[in-house]
């Protein structure tokens, strides 16, 4: 497929400092999530870093990568300056993978670039999988979307929606109507779009639920949305999932 995997990566972390260079099976974190985007079907796959450290890592593994500012707000500026630096533009397709999942299904990045290459009049795709825990569903850390009937988003929140009014029990999913749905934090982005969006004024839904993706939808842009039967690997928040992923890879080589 002709698109590019851009992977953001920060060297600040407040709950696992220095966390792209984490040592994971004898390589750094950073060099393990590339090697996993390029299992996808990407023509390209560049590291998005903010300190020279990483960008070392990077070159000493054979990982394209390049230098961007250390002062960017959020990951979509940083993702910006990356597709300025190399020249994307237009109709261009990136996927954004997050620097700190080194267990992401290639399968699924593909999918979020194919969505956006057929649907013509979505600046953005990601990704959802159905919710069948109670427990999640009532998580205001579980970010929920909601879906017309052409499966491009309309809300996104951390609130239990769609609401069942006549459910037997609060914040019971709708399951026998259809699944309530975990959004998952990878973005497919025309590139085009991706440059314009650090100049989109903050829309008040953002700020309410903290979601960086409804300012898009507030701007009046679609963003479609690709449904996997499964959750995702999850990704390194905390020492703990460090060990986690250490012990899973424990055995690959280098």
């Amino acid at each position: 497929m002709s698109y590019t995997v851009l992977i953001p990566a920060r060297l600040a972390s407040s709950r696992l400092p220095n966390k792209p260079l984490a040592d994971i099976a004898g390589l750094p974190m950073i060099v393990r999530v590339a090697r996993q985007a390029a299992r996808s079907q990407a023509r390209r796959v560049v590291v998005a870093a903010d300190d020279p450290s990483i960008v070392a890592a990077c070159q000493a593994h054979g990982v394209e990568v390049v230098l961007t500012r250390t002062d960017h707000p959020t990951g979509s500026d940083r993702l910006a300056e990356a597709c300025e630096q190399l020249g994307l533009q237009g109709d261009d397709r990136v996927v954004n993978v997050q620097g700190d999942e080194p267990l992401i299904d290639p399968a699924l990045i593909d999918a979020c670039a194919e969505l956006l290459a057929r649907l013509s009049d979505c600046v953005m795709s990601t990704a959802a999988h159905p919710i069948h825990d109670p427990a999640d569903f009532a998580n205001p850390n579980v970010v929920k979307v909601v879906l017309d009937a052409a499966q491009r988003a309309l809300y996104f929140s951390r609130a239990p929606i769609p609401w069942w009014r006549d459910a037997p029990a609060p914040a019971t999913p709708a399951t026998h109507v259809s699944p309530a749905l975990r959004h998952i934090g990878l973005y497919g982005y025309r590139a085009g779009f991706l440059r314009e969006f650090p100049r989109l004024s903050v829309s008040p839904l953002e700020g309410i639920e903290s979601l960086e993706q409804l300012r898009v939808l507030w701007h009046g842009h679609r963003i479609a949305v690709h449904i996997t039967p499964d959750a995702p690997g999850a990704g390194v928040d905390t020492p703990a999932d460090l060990e986690r992923v250490r012990a899973l890879l424990q055995t690959v080589t280098p």
